[in-house]
């Protein structure tokens, strides 16, 4: 896949900009299921869906075993990853290719660095709260950087992330140390949780989820 901003991505019209935007965050749905969830005819979801996929936006599979005819489920295809948010990955892939052609090691310590700088950042914006309102924060910046998060409070002390759109996609599909820094950093911002990724998306899944579980309670108002 071009590491370029499609130009289908550039020429998609606010609906179906809306509908696509949509469709991430269920991760996979039907046209009817998209329709109640945006207030707008299923017809008319339908339509956007069918630009989407022409555009290779969108990629569609039949599920049998309900009630009924079968029914299309949708999904978005490697070119939506780059909608949210736009950003120039071609020059991010050519300068980590460089770094990684000239010294290995140093790129390497370039993911190590930009962790601890993210870690740092998002503890002091979530300085003093309990975990279910760090770990809701948390989504909330992620969701800010183009992830398109969702949280939910499983249980008591359990919660889960679902990232519905990779912000870093064409570096994680480049270089596994984006995504296991990106595990790590969660686990770093967490210390009293136990963290485990449980969906990902370069391993085939619509999503990237993250389960949550309190361990330590004497650390559930973090610093």
């Amino acid at each position: 896949m071009s590491t370029d901003v499609p130009d289908a991505l550039d020429n998609l019209s606010p609906a179906q900009r809306q509908v696509l935007v949509a469709l991430k965050r269920a991760g996979e749905a039907s046209a009817d299921e998209l329709a109640a969830a945006l207030g707008i005819t299923a017809s008319g979801v339908r339509q956007h869906l069918a630009a989407l996929r022409s555009a290779g936006i969108v990629e569609c599979r039949q599920e049998r075993g309900r009630p009924g005819r079968p029914v299309d489920l949708y999904h978005g295809t490697e070119l939506a990853e780059v909608m949210v948010p736009k950003t120039s990955g071609a020059l991010i892939l050519e300068l980590l290719e460089v770094i990684e052609d000239e010294d290995p090691e140093l790129l390497l310590r370039l993911f190590q660095q930009r962790q601890k700088r993210r870690v740092k950042d998002v503890q002091d914006q979530l300085r003093g709260k309990d975990l279910a309102a760090r770990v809701a924060g948390l989504a909330k910046i992620l969701d800010d950087e183009g992830y398109l998060s969702a949280f939910e409070e499983l249980a008591d002390n359990t919660f889960q992330i679902t990232l519905h759109n990779c912000a870093i996609w064409g570096v994680a599909s480049r270089y596994p140390q984006a995504c296991s820094s990106e595990l790590d950093f969660l686990r770093e911002v967490l210390p009293e949780a136990n963290v485990e990724r449980i969906n990902h998306k370069i391993a085939g899944a619509h999503v990237c989820g993250y389960q949550i579980e309190l361990t330590d309670t004497n650390l559930n108002s973090h610093r």
